[in-house]
Formats: structure tokens, C-alpha cells, sequence
């Protein structure tokens, strides 16, 4: 810091004591009571100029080694700066000092959380790219593969495999806009019912593959909510189910309502949840015990779900007992309770 820039920042002050200095001159000279000369005035003003000059100078040298060293910050980019600030002097720079800390904490704290963003996001596409793999893989061993399959068994299997691969994309493409939601969703009243049954047809070649019985009971429910989001979610919940409920499985999908909410729950005969990864299931790459034993798990799928449904005002929760059932319900407040939430 120079002294020129020193007085570039006071020349505010500066003006000040030019247009003081000329007003009280002019009083003194006008006002005859005083009986002062010109040579008196020019006196007053070269004793005065002198202390306003000393006053700056000693302010410059006062804070010149606290403006030098946050320079001296800047121009080399040091990794810590909260660690390196000078010793403030004075209560304004204290305030710079505090200030500066904030800026930084907060500038690595949404950093920090950009890079957590970034590696869960690589971690699900090296994860996706082998779950898409999958797909490809079965599809190329029916081509290469000579054996007694009819065309049409094999046209099934290749419509089966596509399917899987359509879903893959369409929870990417979700999990892609999911951060821009408020631009992307229309709330109508909706029949439940038509949800279940598109999502039912949308895999029916995987029960019918899997021997695995659909059962529905109280569906017919009116709700509040955004159609294709809704639709999303429930696929998600459907394709869980189907990948670990053994052949032959049941699932049940049923509704209930009481005085608070409309429920659907969306029960499977399969291998269950361990207890203590029930907590942890809607958490972002969350596999658990199950989603390892089976290899087929991104550990999205419920994620993507339980954020979208706390968007759309509603919830998702999860019950299980491994070896025996898991069921998973999506809660539906009535619209009292969304007016007491927000």
C-alpha cells in the first residue's frame, strides 16, 4: 500500500477539511470583530494543514503493515486464510478479519459439499453403467447363444432386457432433474388406481417371468399430487420388489385412510431387510446387506423416491422383517395437515 492510495481512500475526509478550513477563513475574514489580517489567516491554515497532514501520516503508517499483509494474502494464494490474517489494530479491521473468516468457512463449506456431490455422482454412474451392462450382456449372449429357445421366447427376453435398460435411463434422467423440481411439476387431483395399473402393465413381463402374483385391494383413492412424479416413485417401490422377491412371490398392493392421511402400502413375500440397515435405507448409494448379496443394487432407487415424495408433501416409509416380507408405504397427508406444515 502507498501513500497515494492512502489518500485516494480519505478523499472524502480530505474534502471535508478543504471546505471546513475555507468556510471558517471566510467567517474569520468577513467578520471585521476579529481584526485579523490575511497574513493571520494563511497562518492558521498553514498550523492546521500541517496537523491534518501529520494526522495522515501517521494514520498511513498505522495501518500500512495490516494493508500490506492482506495484500500479500491475495498475491499468494494461501491455502488458509484464516490462519495467515494480520493482527487487527483497530475495530474495523477486526471486522475485516471476522468477515474474511466467514467468506472463507463458508466458500469451503459449500465447496466441500459440491465435492461430496461430485463423487456421489461418479460413484452412481460407474455404478449405473454396470447395471446397464447387464441388460447388454444378456442381450448379446441370446444373439451369440445356439440354444432351443423359440423367436418369440427369445423377442421376450430381448423386450424384458430393454425394459430394464428403459428404467435405468428413465432413473437417470430422474436423478438428473431432480435439483430442479420447483420448474417441473404440475399438482391435479389424481385416481390412484390408474397409477397402479400403468406401473403394474409397465412390468408385466417380469411377473409374468418370475411367476409373481399382483394382488390389489383399495386403490380406488383420490389424491393431490403430480402424475409422472408419483408414477416415478411407485415404479421405483414395484422394481424393488420384483428384484428381491423370489419366483413365485407374492405382491400386495393395497390402500388405507384415516382421519389424518390416505396410505398405499406395497408388501412383498421376499428376502426382507436386515434391522439394522432399515434406518439407513433411503440414503443416497445405501445398498445394505441385501443389495450386496445380490449384486444388483445402486442403492438409488428408494433415495430418488424418498426425496421426491418429501417435495411432493408426502412420505415414504419402511417396514421389514428379513426373511419373511418387506413393505413399503407412501403417505398422503390430507390437505388440513399440508396447510399446518407450511
Amino acid at each position: 500500500m502507498n501513500f497515494l492510495k492512502y489518500l485516494k481512500d480519505k478523499k472524502y475526509l480530505i474534502s471535508f477539511y478543504i471546505f471546513l478550513m475555507v468556510f471558517i477563513s471566510l467567517v474569520i475574514y468577513l467578520d471585521n470583530g476579529f481584526g485579523v489580517t490575511i497574513e493571520n489567516i494563511i497562518y492558521i491554515n498553514m498550523v492546521a494543514s500541517t496537523f491534518f497532514l501529520t494526522y495522515l501520516i501517521f494514520g498511513f503508517l498505522f495501518n500500512k503493515r495490516y494493508y500490506d499483509d492482506i495484500e500479500y494474502i491475495i498475491d499468494n494464494n494461501s491455502e488458509n486464510i484464516t490462519t495467515v490474517l494480520p493482527k487487527p489494530r483497530k475495530y474495523s479491521q477486526k471486522l475485516i478479519n471476522r468477515l474474511i473468516k466467514k467468506l472463507y468457512i463458508d466458500q469451503n463449506k459449500k465447496l466441500s459439499k459440491l465435492h461430496d456431490v461430485r463423487k456421489e455422482n461418479i460413484e452412481y454412474i460407474t455404478s449405473w453403467v454396470h447395471e446397464v451392462k447387464t441388460p447388454i450382456s444378456v442381450m448379446r449372449l441370446l444373439i451369440e447363444s445356439n440354444n432351443n429357445k423359440t423367436k418369440e421366447d427369445i423377442l421376450d427376453s430381448f423386450e424384458e432386457e430393454l425394459d430394464r435398460i428403459d428404467r435405468y435411463v428413465e432413473q437417470a434422467l430422474y436423478h438428473s432433474r431432480i435439483d430442479s423440481f420447483s420448474r417441473d411439476y404440475l399438482i391435479n387431483e389424481i385416481n390412484l388406481e390408474n397409477i397402479i395399473k400403468n406401473n403394474i402393465k409397465k412390468q408385466a413381463k417380469t411377473f409374468i417371468s418370475k411367476k409373481i402374483k399382483i394382488e390389489t385391494k383399495n386403490i380406488d383413492i383420490n389424491i393431490s399430487t403430480d402424475k409422472k412424479w408419483l408414477s416415478f416413485i411407485i415404479d421405483q417401490i414395484l422394481s424393488n420388489s420384483l428384484k428381491y422377491t423370489p419366483e413365485g412371490g407374492v405382491i400386495k398392493i393395497y390402500g388405507e385412510k384415516d382421519d389424518k392421511e390416505k396410505r398405499i402400502i406395497i408388501k412383498d413375500n421376499g428376502i426382507g431387510i436386515k434391522e439394522e440397515d432399515l434406518p439407513r435405507v433411503f440414503q443416497r448409494g445405501f445398498t445394505g446387506y441385501t443389495g450386496r448379496q445380490n449384486n444388483k443394487s445402486t442403492g438409488m432407487g428408494l433415495y430418488l423416491a424418498k426425496r421426491l415424495s418429501m417435495k411432493l408433501s408426502h412420505n415414504l416409509t419402511i417396514n421389514s422383517k428379513y426373511g419373511d416380507y418387506t413393505e413399503v408405504i407412501i403417505h398422503f397427508p390430507k390437505l388440513t395437515d399440508y396447510y399446518m406444515d407450511y
